[in-house]
C-alpha cells in the first residue's frame, strides 16, 4: 500500500473527531490557531500510522524466516535419509557371490576337479582353483538395515546358497540349496556405555563376521559358524578389542558300540565358545569345545552279516581347544604396498579341524594339527600384480591311532593388466603330500606330489586389482601327480578312469561378487 494513501484518509478521520470534540473552545479560537493545532495532530497520527507499519513488517520477516528454518531442516533431514539409504545404512540392500562355468577334459567330457581334488583335499589340503573348478556355486544375501531415532541401528540378513557339479539348467533334484545364513544383530546402542559403548549383539545362525580366506585357494584361514549369539566390539583397553561368541553346531548322527546292541544309533551337538582379540594389526583368537556324549562315536565301524562288530576304530572326542595368532599387515611383507596375512592355528581333539571350528565330530581325543596360512598381494610393476599363498598343516592322530596327515601348498596367482577390459592371468600351483591313515576308511599310504599350471585371458568391465569383479575367463589347465597319489582310495577322484595324471582340461567360467 502507497504510504500517501494510507495517511490521508486516516488525517481526514482524526481531523474530523478532533473538530467535534472541541465544542465551543474551537469557535473562539483564531483561524490560524485552530490550523496549527489541526497540523499538529495530523503529523502525530502519521508517525503512529508509520510505527505500526513498522512493526508489522518486522512480523511478517520474523515469520517468513522461521518458515524459512523449518523447510531447511525439513530438507536436511530428508537428503541424510536419503544418504543413509544410498550407503546402505538404512534399507534393502543385497550382496552376490557366485561363479559358474565348465571344466572339459581332454576326451571332451567333463573333468574331475576342484581346489580339494588332492588327496589332503578332505583334510583341508586346498591347491589353486584358477581353470579347476567344475561346479556352479552361488550365495544370495539379503540384509535389511533399520536405524532408530535414538540412534540405535538394527541389521537382519538371510543368506542362501546352492551349489551343483551339474551343467543342466535344472537342477532341483542334486543341487544342495540351502539357508546358510539368519540372524539379526543391533549396534549403536544408547544404554551401552564404558567398555560396551561401541559394541553390537547379535543371535542366530550365521557366519562369524571376522572369518578370512586365501581366495586363490578357495579356503577360509579360519571359518566359525553355526547358530547362537554373541557380541563384538567390546573396548576392553585402549589398544584391546575383543568379541565373545557361543556356537552350536549339530554333529552327524553316528553308530555306537555296545554290547546289548552294536548297532544303536547316537546324536550329538558341538557347543564352541570363542573369544577373538585384536591388539592393533595383531589377532588372537580362542576356542574351546563340548559335545556331550560324542565320545560314543567309533570311528571306522564295521558289522558282519550277523551285525557282530569285526573291526571298529578309535572313539570321537567329547571335548577339544583351538588357537589362533594372526597378523593383518598393510603392506606386502614390510617391502611395499600391498596388503598381507599370515596366521598360525592349533588344535586338539575335536579342535584339530583348524579351519572349520569345531565342524569334525569324527576327530579322536589324541587328535592334534597346527596349521600355517599366509598370502599377500600386490603390485611388481604398473601393469603387474602378484599374489603368492602358503597353506600347510601337520597332524597326527586324527582318525586312528597312529595316523599322520602332512601337507603343504604353495600357490602363485599373476595377472598382466593389458588394456581396461581384459588382462592375462596365470597361475601356478604345487602341493606335497604325505599321508598315512592307518587304514582309516580303507585309506591307503601315499607320499607325492601334485603340480598344476593354469593360463586364462580374462575379460572385465574394468580392470584394477584382484578384488575387481564380476570378470569372464577362457583358460587352460595342465596338471600332474606321481602314481603313487592314484592309490590313496577307491572313492577318491584320483586314479579315476582317464584322470590319472598329465591331464589337460579347458573351459570357460564367470564370477561375481558384489
Amino acid at each position: 500500500m502507497d504510504k500517501m494513501t494510507f495517511k490521508t484518509p486516516l488525517a481526514i478521520a482524526i481531523a474530523a473527531a478532533s473538530l467535534g470534540a472541541s465544542g465551543a473552545a474551537m469557535a473562539d479560537a483564531t483561524m490560524e490557531e485552530r490550523l496549527a493545532e489541526l497540523e499538529a495532530r495530523i503529523v502525530a497520527a502519521e508517525q503512529r500510522a508509520e510505527a505500526a507499519e513498522q512493526r508489522a513488517a518486522q512480523a511478517e520477516q520474523q515469520r517468513n524466516a522461521t518458515a524459512d528454518i523449518e523447510s531447511d531442516a525439513e530438507i536436511e533431514e530428508r537428503l541424510a535419509r536419503v544418504e543413509r539409504y544410498a550407503d546402505g545404512e538404512e534399507g534393502f540392500s543385497f550382496n552376490v557371490y557366485a561363479r559358474s562355468g565348465l571344466l572339459i577334459g581332454e576326451d571332451g567330457k567333463s573333468a574331475e576337479g576342484g581346489p580339494y581334488v588332492t588327496p589332503a583335499g578332505p583334510e583341508g589340503g586346498a591347491v589353486g582353483r584358477l581353470g579347476n573348478e567344475p561346479d556352479t556355486y552361488a550365495e544370495a544375501i539379503l540384509n535389511y538395515r533399520m536405524r532408530f531415532d535414538n540412534g540405535a541401528k538394527a541389521l537382519y540378513r538371510t543368506m542362501i546358497a546352492d551349489g551343483t557339479t551339474s551343467s543342466n539348467d535344472w537342477t532341483g533334484g542334486e543341487s544342495d540349496i540351502n539357508v546358510r545364513q539368519v540372524f539379526a544383530e543391533f549396534s549403536d546402542l544408547p544404554s551401552f556405555t564404558g567398555a560396551f559403548e561401541n559394541a553390537s549383539i547379535w543371535a542366530g545362525k550365521r557366519f562369524d563376521r571376522d572369518n578370512f580366506d586365501i581366495h586363490w585357494l578357495d579356503s577360509d584361514v579360519v571359518f566359525l559358524a553355526g547358530t547362537g549369539g554373541g557380541i563384538y566390539d567390546m573396548q576392553l583397553a585402549d589398544n584391546w578389542k575383543s568379541n565373545l561368541s557361543i556356537y552350536g553346531r549339530s554333529f552327524a548322527d553316528f553308530d555306537v558300540v555296545s554290547s546289548e546292541d552294536p548297532g544303536l544309533e547316537g546324536d550329538t551337538d558341538n557347543l564352541i565358545l570363542t573369544s577373538n582379540n585384536y591388539f592393533g594389526n595383531w589377532q588372537w583368537m580362542v576356542n574351546g569345545m563340548s559335545a556331550a556324549d560324542n565320545d560314543d562315536r567309533v570311528n571306522d565301524l564295521v558289522l558282519d552279516d550277523n551285525d557282530d562288530v569285526v573291526r571298529t576304530g578309535e572313539a570321537g572326542a567329547d571335548n577339544g581347544f583351538h588357537t589362533m595368532v594372526a597378523y593383518h599387515g598393510g603392506s606386502f611383507f614390510g617391502m611395499g604396498e600391498g596388503s598381507y596375512k599370515a596366521a598360525v592355528l592349533h588344535g586338539q581333539g575335536l579342535g584339530a579341524e583348524t579351519k572349520n571350528i569345531g565342524a569334525n565330530g569324527n576327530l579322536t581325543d589324541d587328535a592334534t594339527s597346527t596349521r600355517l596360512a599366509l598370502y599377500g598381494t600386490t603390485y611388481i610393476a604398473p601393469k603387474w600384480r602378484v599374489a603368492p599363498a602358503v597353506l600347510a598343516e601337520t597332524s597326527e592322530d586324527r582318525f586312528a591311532s597312529g595316523d599322520q596327515y602332512d601337507w603343504a601348498t604353495l600357490n602363485v596367482r599373476l595377472a598382466n593388466e593389458l588394456t581396461e577390459n581384459f588382462e592375462m592371468q596365470y597361475e601356478a600351483s604345487y602341493q606335497m603330500i604325505d599321508i598315512d591313515p592307518q587304514g582309516y576308511s580303507d585309506r591307503n599310504e601315499v607320499d607325492g606330489d601334485y603340480t598344476k599350471f593354469t593360463i586364462a585371458p580374462t575379460f572385465k568391465p574394468e580392470v584394477g586389482g584382484f578384488w575387481q569383479r564380476p570378470e569372464i575367463r577362457l583358460f587352460a589347465s595342465w596338471s600332474d601327480w606321481d602314481d603313487e597319489l592314484n592309490d590313496y582310495s577307491a572313492t577318491d577322484s584320483f586314479g579315476a578312469d582317464e584322470f590319472t595324471g598329465s591331464q589337460w582340461t579347458f573351459g570357460v567360467q564367470s564370477e561375481v561378487w558384489f
